[in-house]
């Protein structure tokens, strides 16, 4: 269906939604987001479909403020009487919080209020894409896979999302725009001697994810690939455990490298959390209001930017749940902290306007201060790659693909562990570990970067499966990294 025909119903929804909030006494702003969302996931293992999911959710979010509280409401009953009583439901609560927050009232920033349109480029919508298609691809990494001796069994799997969201406000805001995001990974496993090893491609958490078409699908290249991912495998059974050393010199590879960022930096730096008004599920964190501007986070090495526009990434779209407009914002500019993840209201309270990273994961959950695309940029050569690194590093271990990660409830102390550790000797590429891990404190960790691999080594990488809040809510992010140097505690006693 062409993407202006998919659009138009839920503009009139969003219209609707907003006429039913009209004569709402006490009201000072509100905001509506219609939103329908369809899913697929499809799984195989081995030689057979292990299963197939397609689902759509269709409904409406009504969100309050009166005398400088939320309140919010939702419905599926898209009907003018339903979404009368979802607007009132909403302003009831927003007057009810009054009484339980009288020392907090929300201001809202000055963002003036967006008009527009923004969809997704792509060549091949996925969710169009006959199943038998996905499934005859998937099939056939799994049987490249299966090549390999010694190996147990292998899984392949695709998800692909489209969301139509039309956002209107009382300010006049009035955004409509569809997101299309598509992914997918191997997964090989080997089990023998009383040990399980697993080696994804092109990377856990169910592979790689980008927001565009099946033809970002196909340029993964699974099958490719799946004959040297199920080898390694196996042969990770044989290799003994990463040695415990203290004060390692530590190379990690692209995507281990982007679950750190997005775990000491992304999180670590939501204005809410900082705040202290959202304290569940991850906790809150070690940075304060007062260090912006003041805080050494990292070497002179370590830029980080949240940039919503960034082509092709997982955390790209147009506007946010808001109706702020994305764009790029700095974050950790060489090594010192300059700037938060925000939303319009914890911008306003620090005297800021909001970077565009509010959103919610559905339409029936109120938008929360969530990561984009949090990247790191790479270093200032643009041919250091890991095996420039590798050559460059005298004594230390490489890391890459994560199995496992832990940090404390103020994004501070943290241990990853990783599905395959090197040993690096006079800058060659050693002996394969088994059990890589590694752990340290945030800001000896980014203050201890002494290299980056260049622009050809950086690679965005989707994470489809950022949990926050309470309920808890899924957001589909995205972090850019290439290959670093640090220093670390690595291996297992």
């Amino acid at each position: 269906m062409d993407p202006i025909e998919l659009a138009q119903p839920l503009a009139q929804l969003s219209a609707g939604a907003l006429e039913s909030l009209s004569g709402l006494p006490g009201v000072q702003y509100a905001d509506v987001r219609a939103v329908r969302e369809e899913t697929e996931s499809v799984n195989v293992r081995d030689e057979r479909v292990e299963g197939v999911e397609r689902g759509t959710s269709q409904g409406v979010g009504i969100r309050v403020l009166v005398d400088g509280s939320w309140g919010f409401a939702a419905t599926a009953d898209c009907q003018p009487r339903a979404l009368r009583s979802t607007a009132v439901l909403a302003r009831d609560i927003a007057r009810a919080s009054t009484a339980v927050q009288a020392d907090h009232r929300v201001q809202l920033d000055d963002t003036p209020p967006a008009e527009g349109q923004y969809i997704t480029p792509y060549e091949r919508d996925p969710l169009e894409v006959p199943l038998a298609e996905k499934v005859d691809h998937l099939l056939a990494a799994t049987a490249a896979a299966r090549e390999a001796p010694g190996l147990s069994w292998v899984e392949a799997s695709t998800d692909s999302w489209r969301r139509q969201t039309s956002f209107r406000s009382t300010q006049g805001a009035c955004v409509d725009q569809i997101v299309v995001q598509v992914g997918g990974g191997l997964e090989a496993y080997a089990v023998g001697g009383g040990e399980a090893q697993r080696r994804c491609y092109p990377n856990s958490f169910r592979g790689q994810f980008s927001s565009g078409g099946w033809e970002s699908m196909l340029a993964l290249d699974l099958t490719g690939h799946a004959l040297g991912c199920a080898t390694e495998a196996v042969a990770l059974l044989d290799a003994p455990d990463l040695p415990f050393r203290e004060d390692a010199v530590l190379l990690l590879g692209s995507s281990q490298l982007a679950l750190q960022v997005h775990e000491s930096i992304g999180h670590a730096t939501e204005l809410d959390r900082i705040m202290g008004m959202e304290r569940a599920f991850a906790g809150t964190s070690f940075v304060r209001v007062a260090d912006q501007g003041t805080l050494r986070y990292g070497s002179g090495l370590v830029s980080v930017t949240a940039d919503a526009t960034t082509p092709g990434a997982l955390g790209t779209f147009g506007y946010d749940d808001e109706g702020v407009p994305a764009h790029s914002s700095p974050i950790i500019a060489d090594g010192m902290l300059v700037g938060f993840l925000t939303n319009r209201e914890t911008a306003a309270a620090i005297g800021q306007c909001s970077n565009g990273t509010a959103r919610a994961d559905s339409w029936g959950t109120i938008p929360l201060v969530r990561m984009n695309n949090v990247s790191l940029h790479p270093g200032e050569d643009d041919d250091v790659g890991l095996e420039e690194l590798v050559a460059d590093t005298t004594d230390g271990v490489l890391l890459e693909t994560n199995f496992s990660w832990s940090i404390d409830d103020r994004r501070d102390n943290f241990q990853f562990g990783c599905e395959v550790a090197y040993d690096i000797r006079n800058g060659q590429r050693g002996r394969l570990y088994r059990n890589g891990t590694y752990a340290g404190r945030c800001l000896d960790f980014w203050r201890s970067c002494d290299a980056l691999g260049g622009r050809g080594d950086w690679t965005v990488w989707g994470v489809p499966n950022c949990g926050k809040g309470q309920p808890g809510q899924v957001a589909r992010v995205a972090h850019g990294a290439p290959t670093g140097r640090f220093r670390a505690t690595v291996g297992v006693r």
